[in-house]
């Protein structure tokens, strides 16, 4: 087996339990002796930046967010791809049509035009609160836009992309989407930053359960899945570790030796 020198973390399911919403202390301790290793440890989330949680004793290398479309270290910039304003617009007049609130990021900001039901549960998995604004037409227009957060099922999808041209869909719930650029994805934020530490997906390993994590893990040289992930996530993974309230990480890692 390839030397490991780099390990991709989805955080909501994979890194931290949904229902307890923290990090447990075996998780954390798995961070720490990874880092020690001198292994290096990314995040990979559909959050945005400033959602990003902070670990104490765990200063991550890369951060990649907004499923992929904006990627960092804390000195500099790796990959920026934001929306189309264009496709903003549409989708976001496309919403009114299935009735559905939305939320917009930027690097710096999150703000929706409503709250539903759905979206308010949706933020509500990472500990979060929906943020309406009344000038959320012109937060819009004047800032640069990386990803929309939608309330909505996937009889919703054809009328949300409808006239939509360059973005698509990355879910990982089913009463909820992201919008994210067609040429973004996990996949493509996990490529450039192996492109930028200079490892081969040989040397890269990543965890994750949702749908949104499927590009990252046919793009690293062993993909796992957690034990708590959808049936066709593990079906395309590499292997599958246990449970994420069972600290699936940690002992895999364990028995891997990679801690």
């Amino acid at each position: 087996m390839t030397q490991t020198k780099i390990i991709f973390f989805d955080i909501d399911g994979t890194l931290i339990d949904m229902n307890r919403k923290k990090i447990s202390e075996k998780m954390l301790e798995t961070l720490i002796r990874l880092q020690e290793k001198g292994i290096k440890l990314c995040l990979a989330s559909g959050r945005a930046p400033i959602q990003i949680p902070h670990f104490e004793g765990v200063d991550f290398d890369a951060f990649l967010t907004f499923n992929g479309s904006y990627c960092y270290t804390k000195d500099c910039d790796i990959h920026s791809n934001p929306l189309s304003k264009e496709d903003v617009h549409t989708v976001i007049k496309n919403s009114t049509k299935v009735n559905r609130a939305l939320s917009i990021a930027t690097k710096d900001f999150i703000v929706a035009n409503d709250a539903d039901e759905e979206l308010v549960a949706y933020f509500n998995v990472g500990g979060f609160k929906v943020n309406v604004a009344d000038n959320f037409d012109e937060l819009v227009r004047d800032h640069v836009v990386y990803q929309i957060m939608m309330s909505g099922t996937k009889d919703d999808y054809p009328i949300v992309l409808d006239g939509v041209h360059d973005s698509k869909i990355a879910a990982w719930w089913d009463k909820a989407f992201d919008l994210i650029p067609k040429t973004g994805g996990k996949g493509v934020g996990v490529a450039s930053i192996l492109d930028f530490y200079g490892f081969s997906k040989e040397e890269a390993l990543a965890f994750g359960d949702g749908g949104n994590d499927i590009e990252m893990l046919q793009t690293v040289g062993t993909g796992v899945a957690m034990g708590n992930a959808l049936d066709h996530v593990k079906a395309i993974a590499d292997d599958v570790c246990g449970h994420v309230a069972e600290d699936g990480i940690y002992h895999y890692c364990l028995e891997k030796g990679l801690i």
